[in-house]
């Protein structure tokens, strides 16, 4: 299993067929070529794999009396929380969504035209105008003949926790982005900067990421560049936050936490650091976070600790036991009581990929 293989929404095992005659690829990105997830002949098997990956939905190939046989394929690639995939149905085609996944998603033609309605709105997208999708949101799709599509997915906590620790406070109501995202526009230029940084890093047999190292910033990066340059719901918000204005002592004491995170921290050691009372970081944290200073620094090592658990391959040789005093948890039982009821699942089932 290679590092960027774990599409944890999609079995891959059981995407494989036997061999068969294929439609050579067109323009998939070169991040992603030999990341193929599936290629099928079947509408009905293309319809139940692609939603695993955009959300459950109907698919109408419009030309089924083309000469040409109708072949579907996907090449994707996932991070932890982010997806970068490649789409192509080679067909014209229609998706319909009673309503979309939990998960954000941008959506962009890397040729041809697709026709959007999204939650009753039309939509028209090319290479230079993409989509970017909500959760749960009723949306219809109609793909020109050969209008592969590049998706990138970004799973809603993710993009929520990104957020929370930009504002300085708990995120109390989900992100609503516009649909629109003109990529010839200066702001859109930057976030497909960093989609090409992700690229780069995945192509790169000797890259960071391919190293299991750096993750998570390029995530970071990936989210919090589409939070910046999109509008939405909260970037109003967002671009008033200012050291002077609310969140100023969690978004200092949070910095700090960050920077120091694999070393003991304790409050009064955040206090001297921001200058601040212990007292007022307990109770800028209660207020805008809704816990503790210490309950935050251990949620962000367990997620550290996931991210370091995701990362693994068997060669690296990295056990639970390792990973969890890697990051302050000392006690296993402990560690992995908070884990599962933190994630859901067993540090060694994340382990194991």
């Amino acid at each position: 299993m290679t590092r960027l293989g774990k599409l944890g929404f999609i079995n891959v095992s059981r995407t494989t067929v036997p061999a068969r005659r294929r439609i050579r690829p067109r323009g998939v990105p070169a991040a992603l070529v030999d990341a193929e997830v599936f290629c099928t002949e079947s509408p009905i098997e293309a319809e139940r794999l692609a939603g695993l990956l955009l959300g459950q939905h109907r698919l109408t190939v419009v030309d089924q009396q083309s000469t040409e046989p109708f072949q579907a394929a996907l090449h994707a690639i996932r991070l932890r929380d982010v997806t970068l995939a490649h789409l192509d149905y080679h067909h014209a085609a229609h998706l319909d969504f009673p309503a979309t996944g939990d998960h954000y998603t941008v959506i962009l033609p890397t040729s041809g035209q697709m026709e959007c309605c999204y939650a009753g709105r039309e939509v028209t997208c090319s290479t230079y105008q993409a989509i970017v999708v909500n959760p749960h949101t009723r949306l219809q799709l109609s793909l020109a003949v050969d209008t592969p599509l590049l998706v990138v997915r970004i799973e809603v906590d993710a993009l929520h926790r990104q957020l929370s620790r930009m504002l300085g406070r708990s995120i109390d109501h989900a992100v609503q982005f516009a649909p629109e995202m003109l990529l010839t526009a200066g702001p859109a230029v930057r976030w497909h900067g960093a989609i090409q940084l992700l690229s780069s890093e995945a192509i790169t047999s000797d890259s960071l990421v391919q190293q299991g190292i750096g993750v998570g910033p390029i995530e970071e990066l990936v989210i919090s560049t589409l939070l910046w340059v999109q509008d939405s719901s909260t970037r109003a918000e967002l671009v008033d936050v200012s050291p002077t204005r609310g969140g100023a002592t969690v978004r200092a004491a949070v910095s700090y936490i960050e920077e120091h995170l694999a070393d003991p921290v304790t409050l009064t050691e955040i206090a001297r650091h921001t200058n601040r009372s212990a007292r007022s970081i307990q109770q800028a944290f209660h207020d805008d976070l809704g816990t503790t200073p210490m309950a935050y620094v251990r949620d962000r090592r367990l997620e550290r600790a996931r991210s370091q658990l995701a990362d693994a391959v068997p060669s690296d040789g990295v056990t639970v036991t390792v990973v969890a005093h890697r990051w302050g948890f000392s006690h296993l039982g402990h560690f992995s009581a908070a884990y599962l009821k933190r994630f859901g699942e067993s540090p060694s089932s994340t382990l194991r990929g």
